[in-house]
């Protein structure tokens, strides 16, 4: 029996262990097939464990004894097979190889100072991350000896989170034979200052290719790391300011860019014109005032302090640097660094009044004009000084922040031209009118950022009636809030016309459509996009008609509290042409409310529209003290943060006239009526108290009247409605319009319509789905309304 044997004839327990052993070793039966293979062995061959079971030494060795790896070439290793026997009878081999791993260090003294005098610092560490050994730049590096290092976790050499992280790194370049390479800003004990530093783990291999410890270099690429965090600093500026149109947010852009990768303190100082959207002085002489852009930091618990301008004399440090036009690199003290920034509560309090600290100052240039200046401050110890490098980098950070603060500037300045515009268009407050009392708001889109198209308006009308319109042009500033001045006078004029709403979106459609007009000059801009809802609301009958081109129906809220969408025919947006209208009539009763709003109001990117919808019909139907509160309750639900569009609301309480207020007459077609007729006037007017109009109304009544009778057609109907001002309305079946003439000496007619036009304030036609109607104001003393 041999020493590889038991008396049963398995392997012995000194043999199991081999095997199992990192070692190159294999068992086979008596016939050579393989049994037993270490993980050595796998490392050696590579053949797995699975897969070199049952596999003959001829397939391990070529027939001149050489070993033979599973992908074919062959290898010099010393083998040592001995024969396993059980009773003098042969049951296997037990193979042995010798790898060549050595475990003594070289003898060679060469390799030996190589490794100590490498101006690198490199360290040799075993797989659980224990120091082997460390040449002279890593003990300068560490600020610890050889031998205090030796043996020990590398986390107690140098404590840190940084080194912990470096623990699992080394674990896993020593099990997976991969090499890593890490990058950080570390202060090493060593160094007084922190610096770039990046390390290389890799895999130190023996003559078979097994792992036996891990290599360490680390080196300071802290030249490389400035270059790259520069060029890093230019490019994300490029992406990062100029995404706001705010001269402040685009200085606070610039800050939170540079802070703190690259300074530790940033300020951007400009001239007080830019802030207004004005162009500063050719050249700044003389003493100079500037306003601090980036808000003053907010100290705790207080208010963030408000940025005031600073006069800086001419003999002023400030003053000289920009008077000369280019970046300088200082040396400053905290006294200076108060008065460069300043903020005595800024970067340098606290400060060592003493010690220097690096500043670099950068006028602010575009158009070719000196916008202000930027002051980059480095005080602590994570950085180090500025250099010639970096005066480079701030100028071309600058160059781009300049174009930015410019394009912030110009905004700016259009921005207050289309508020301005805007806020001549639109009108002011409540309205006060005999057929409904009126507020509205308007909210520009972004909380004041822009001024958009949205616009409302309240147009009186003949006969008491009264116009209601909202209207939206696509797009923000001057454009829109000049198209939206233009359409808003377009639909003045077609409405003092009398149009009816449908037509009028037709005619609106026409001013909208590019080309549609061709001798028309005055043109809106091609491709403007645009909505409107237009509503006519008569106090006399308590009727609202109204049509609407790509815009959302209005919300009626009846007496009692229900708040419903009025089912309104949506037509196409203006600016489409030739497509056609619809107008519906709703019957309203006194002391309804009607909202009218703009699709910004509605539309969100969170919720659909219904849900909105929803929600805006419960607030209206809520009681309310005022149409003010109502209208104030309706922006705090649905508007209560900023969006994207444009709000523009409308409310009008519906009154209805007195039936006082309102007499009518059903007519024959017969000359003879007309005396009647008179006599009925005369008897309403002294019912009314009105005596004093008696003369010009019978005048007006016998006039229009009679060219009913004489040119119109039946049924025709008088109506006399008695509100701010005396109305007279004679209605027929006919659609042909009368006009006014001047009377030849020897004609014996045609005068009568110019008396009505000279006795009265106004007259008019309008249409009606089955006629005409001729109407007259009288305006009525103060004394004749007074029992109202």
């Amino acid at each position: 029996m041999t020493e590889g044997t038991t008396a049963s004839g398995r392997l012995s327990p000194k043999v199991l262990a081999a095997a199992r052993s990192t070692d190159a070793v294999l068992a086979t039966d008596g016939r050579g097939a393989v049994t037993l293979w270490s993980a050595g062995a796998q490392a050696l061959w590579g053949w797995s464990r699975q897969e070199a079971v049952g596999l003959e030494l001829a397939d391990l060795y070529t027939a001149d004894g050489v070993p033979r790896h599973k992908d074919g070439h062959t290898f010099d290793a010393p083998t040592q097979i001995t024969a396993l026997t059980v009773e003098d009878q042969r049951v296997g081999f037990l193979v042995t190889v010798d790898d060549g791993a050595e475990q003594q260090a070289p003898d060679n003294a060469l390799m030996s100072w190589l490794f100590d005098q490498f101006p690198l610092a490199i360290s040799i560490i075993d797989g659980e991350a224990r120091v082997l050994r460390n040449n002279e730049a890593m003990c300068r590096l560490t600020g610890l000896s050889e031998d205090d290092v030796r043996a020990r976790l590398i986390t107690e050499a140098v404590p840190g989170a940084v080194i912990a992280e470096d623990v699992r790194r080394v674990r896993r370049v020593a099990a997976t034979g991969e090499p890593e390479t890490t990058e950080r800003f570390v202060k090493v004990p060593g160094e007084p200052k922190a610096h770039a530093w990046a390390a290389d783990l890799f895999p130190l291999r023996d003559s078979v290719g097994r792992v036996r410890a891990v290599g360490c270099a680390a080196y300071d690429y802290s030249e490389q790391y400035g270059s790259r965090e520069r060029l890093a600093l230019t490019s994300e500026a490029r992406t990062r300011i100029g995404a706001s149109l705010d001269v402040t947010g685009t200085a606070q852009e610039v800050v939170k860019v540079a802070v703190p990768r690259f300074a530790d303190a940033v300020s951007i100082h400009l001239c007080e014109v830019i802030f207004h959207g004005e162009l500063p002085a050719p050249v700044l002489s003389g003493p100079v005032a500037l306003r601090r852009a980036d808000p003053p930091p907010q100290p705790a618990g207080g208010k963030p302090a408000a940025s005031v301008e600073t006069v800086h004399p001419e003999s002023s440090r400030i003053a000289r640097c920009l008077a000369a036009d280019r970046a300088e690199l200082l040396r400053v003290g905290a006294s200076e660094i108060d008065h460069w920034f300043g903020d005595a509560s800024g970067p340098a309090a606290g400060l060592s009044r003493d010690e220097p600290h690096s500043l670099i100052a950068v006028p602010i240039r575009a158009r070719g004009l000196t916008l202000g200046l930027a002051l980059f401050l480095r005080y602590t110890p994570a950085h180090e000084p500025f250099s010639t490098d970096d005066l480079t980098v701030t100028e071309d950070l600058i160059a781009r922040a300049a174009i930015c603060l410019d394009n912030a500037r110009q905004f700016t300045r259009e921005h207050g031209i289309a508020e301005a515009l805007q806020r001549t268009l639109l009108p002011h407050g409540s309205t006060s009118h005999s057929a409904v009392e009126t507020t509205a708001r308007y909210l520009p889109a972004g909380a004041g950022a822009d001024v958009g198209g949205d616009w409302f308006d309240v147009i009186p009308l003949p006969g008491a009636r009264v116009g209601l319109v909202v209207g939206d042009v696509v797009g923000h500033g001057i454009t829109a809030s000049a198209a939206m001045g233009q359409l808003r006078t377009a639909v003045r004029t077609l409405a003092d016309i009398e149009l009816p709403p449908d037509e009028l979106l037709t005619h609106l459609d026409d001013v909208v459509t590019p080309g549609t007009n061709e001798t028309c000059t005055d043109e809106l801009p091609g491709g403007v996009g645009a909505t409107c809802l237009y509503v006519v609301y008569d106090p006399a009958a308590r009727v609202c008609s109204m049509a609407a081109a790509g815009h959302p129906p209005p919300v009626l809220v009846r007496p009692g509290g229900k708040a419903e969408v009025v089912d309104l025919p949506v037509g196409p947006p203006l600016g489409l042409g030739s497509l056609p209208f619809e107008a519906t009539e709703v019957a309203v009763p006194e002391g309804s409310v009607l909202a009218l709003f703009t699709d910004g109001l509605i539309e969100s990117r969170d919720q659909d529209v219904d849900p909105r919808l929803d929600e805006l019909k419960a607030v209206l139907g809520r009681p309310s003290a005022s149409l003010e509160s109502m209208c104030d309750a309706v922006l705090d639900t649905l508007h209560s943060r900023p969006t994207s569009d444009d709000v523009a609301l409308l409310m009008a309480r519906t009154k209805g006239l007195d039936h006082g207020q309102v007499s009518e007459w059903e007519l024959n077609s017969d000359p003879a009526v007309v005396a009647g007729t008179r006599r009925q006037v005369d008897n309403q007017l002294s019912a009314w108290g009105l005596e004093e109009a008696t003369f010009t109304t019978e005048l007006v009544v016998s006039e229009l009247v009679t060219n009913a009778i004489r040119y119109g057609s039946g049924p025709i109907r008088l109506r006399l409605i008695k509100d701010r001002s005396l109305i007279c309305e004679v209605s027929d079946g006919s659609t042909t319009a009368p006009h006014l003439r001047r009377a030849r000496l020897h004609d014996e007619g045609g005068r009568g319509l110019f008396l009505v036009a000279r006795l009265t304030e106004r007259w008019g036609t309008r249409y009606t789905p089955t006629g005409k109607i001729i109407w007259a104001e009288q305006a009525l003393a103060a004394r004749e309304l007074a029992w109202e």
